[in-house]
């Protein structure tokens, strides 16, 4: 009886694990940064929502650099990741509406806004081949950081050399002739600490979340942001097809604008708390003056105009409208 007993708790218990499934969930940025921290509760909240059917290992360190994160994702080396667009410059062209000048204030508004745009227009989706797109969300308002002087004027970005991370904003910064090279986030500190970069474009937030708080002196705001960086939230397709109907229906219900709402909303608290570190800091904060905001904007533009016109050659019909439609949901948002 006894033996009898121990077989079926054994048999019970084998039940057990193959019926739970582990996601492999990846971050190419430390545990404390708020996309980790985001990415951790989504995690937590699914194990909750789905009884302990499905699960996440985080490991403790991504697989790859934060470029690679996107085929990751697509081959099966991780379930769950997140990367930044302009990562993998020539992949992605629709998602780069995300990323022009003076869009919004808040990261929460934007990602919302964003997300529901895009998911609105299936080309956007399509873009991703090879990964189930969970949601799109945005950063903070982008801001310009350097090591050297005070910005006021187009001409005090020329001289100077920046990080950027790709995208809609090196072409932003072509046509404010600036000097920038192409780096992911994770290396400004050591770009700057030792002098091979003068700056960086980050939101707030990331003055803390890569410790270059005490390294950079001025800093340069702009109404609704420079420029902004899309993401997209994403899992593997074979992964999720191998769920349960219950456990899709969970994590359908904590996709689109949960999770924009999550991330956006995680970035705009982080991009405070970096103001007041800033202050602490006796950082130079900057407000880009009417004359300032109007010469970028007639520097840049052109850009919206040669990406509705790429966009609608990549099969996006009336781009313009729909980064219009973008622009007045963000301000409904912001209202």
């Amino acid at each position: 009886m006894k033996r009898f007993v121990l077989s079926t708790l054994a048999l019970a218990g084998a039940f057990a694990a193959q019926a739970q499934t582990v996601l492999t969930v990846s971050s190419w940025v430390g545990p404390t940064h708020t996309l980790s921290l985001a990415q951790k509760e989504w995690c937590e909240t699914l194990e909750q929502k789905t009884n302990g059917k499905v699960k996440c290992n985080i490991l403790p360190r991504a697989p790859t650099a934060a470029p690679g994160t996107f085929d990751a994702v697509k081959n099966g080396l991780v379930d769950v990741s997140f990367t930044v667009h302009g990562y993998t410059p020539g992949r992605f062209l629709h998602t780069q509406m995300a990323e022009f000048p003076f869009l919004g204030n808040s990261a929460e508004s934007l990602s919302i806004a964003f997300n529901k745009v895009a998911s609105k227009y299936p080309q956007f989706t399509a873009e991703h081949q090879g990964v189930k797109v969970l949601a799109f969300f945005t950063h903070g308002p982008g801001i310009v950081f350097n090591t050297k002087r005070e910005i006021t004027k187009v001409d005090d970005l020329s001289g100077l050399k920046f990080r950027v991370g790709g995208g809609m904003v090196n072409e932003i910064t072509k046509t404010l002739n600036m000097n920038v090279t192409l780096k992911p986030a994770p290396d400004s500190y050591e770009l700057l600490s030792g002098g091979v970069m003068d700056g960086t474009l980050f939101p707030a937030e990331s003055t803390e979340s890569f410790r270059i708080d005490k390294v950079i002196r001025y800093a340069t705001t702009f109404p609704g942001g420079l420029y902004n960086t899309s993401f997209v939230f994403m899992m593997n397709p074979a992964k999720y097809d191998k769920l349960g109907p219950e456990e899709k229906k969970v994590i359908d219900s904590m996709s689109g604008e949960y999770v924009a709402r999550l991330f956006g909303r995680g970035w705009d608290k982080v991009d405070r708390r970096a103001f007041a570190l800033m202050q602490a800091n006796n950082v130079t904060v900057t407000k880009a003056d009417a004359k300032f905001v109007a010469d970028v904007k007639a520097k840049t533009s052109s850009l919206e105009s040669k990406w509705a016109a790429d966009a609608e050659a990549k099969g996006l019909k009336d781009a313009a409208k729909v980064l219009a439609e973008f622009r007045s949901e963000i301000a409904k948002l912001e209202k």
